[in-house]
């Protein structure tokens, strides 16, 4: 399964990649929401994207907008992984389309379930 990956920062896609790839997920990434619409456009087929809230060109909450107006990916599963930790933060992000929402830091463990509550591992 494509996975893309977006976030504007290499360490945290670095911590991120390996445990998607250990997966069996294949690896897309973007370091900002326009990339990554970008990245989407080349690889309509993705089925998950893992999304970081605060990034310079494109923030994640407009990323998710901008994927939940476009009908072509209404089956995409979009998970918010980001240090925004207010409720109402939360609730933004799943109101915008948003799927899931994991916190910074997080373990690969709370990844690993996050995912699971998506069921992407038989999709």
């Amino acid at each position: 399964m494509r996975t893309l990956l977006i976030d504007d920062s290499r360490a945290v896609r670095a911590f991120i990649r390996p445990i998607l790839r250990e997966l069996n997920f294949e690896v897309i990434e973007a370091g900002n929401g326009q990339e990554g619409l970008d990245r989407l456009r080349e690889f309509p087929d993705t089925a998950l994207i893992l999304v970081d809230w605060n990034m310079p060109v494109m923030d994640g909450l407009e990323f998710v907008c901008a994927v939940r107006a476009d009908q072509n990916f209404d089956a995409v599963r979009i998970v918010m992984v980001t240090t925004e930790t207010e409720s109402e933060q939360m609730n933004r992000a799943m109101m915008a389309g948003a799927n899931e929402y994991v916190m910074k830091p997080f373990t690969r463990d709370v990844l690993v379930a996050k995912l699971s509550l998506l069921d992407v591992f038989g999709a």
